[in-house]
């Protein structure tokens, strides 16, 4: 079962800190155009770069420290999706890495190996309520940590699925954000 998994798993501002870029997909938000300041950054990597060994499932499978800026005042929660849009050929779709809604508005940065105690995070494509790392089977691939910045919050199970979220959130988007990085096996 696991093996199962991992072959069909990929991994997908200010000073020195990179900026991150708008969201462009065809997820079911419809048109992920950029919205607003929103801004998502690591000081673990650059936007476009290459995420550090460490943060792969393979390694010590720990999410990489995030920083977040710019959230609309009228923010009420926050929502975080990893996702691997490269995963398509190899499993057949954009694999789910990390999942978590109701990020209270006022946090500006997400810790490296964070644990959220004041959100929910949802089960991702390995089965797990948890960040699951890179783990691209065939060759490098794009990851995307893309940040929601939410009119409302939530009122989703943590049963709830990636679509599940996605549809919850349309019409409900304050701002929107994206912070690319690569993995290879």
């Amino acid at each position: 079962m696991v093996a199962a998994a991992l072959a069909g798993c990929t991994g997908d501002g200010d000073g020195d800190t990179p900026t991150s870029t708008p969201i462009s997909d065809n997820s079911t938000l419809g048109d992920t155009t950029p919205m607003g300041d929103l801004r998502l950054t690591s000081p673990a990597f650059e936007d476009g770069e290459a995420i550090p060994r460490k943060y792969g499932h393979d390694a010590q499978n720990i999410n990489p420290p995030l920083s977040i800026e710019k959230a609309p005042p009228e923010t009420q929660s926050l929502t975080l999706i990893m996702d691997d849009p490269d995963a398509v050929d190899p499993a057949g779709k954009v694999w789910l890495h990390w999942i978590v809604w109701n990020i209270p508005p006022a946090r500006t940065d997400i810790p490296e190996a964070w644990k959220p105690t004041e959100a929910i995070e949802g089960t991702n494509d390995f089965g797990n309520r948890d960040y699951d790392g890179p783990a691209p089977p065939d060759d490098r691939h794009t990851y995307r940590f893309k940040l929601y910045a939410l009119d409302t919050t939530l009122g989703l199970p943590r049963t709830a699925n990636k679509r599940t979220v996605e549809k919850a959130m349309q019409g409900k988007r304050l701002a929107q954000t994206v912070l690319k990085g690569t993995y290879a096996p």
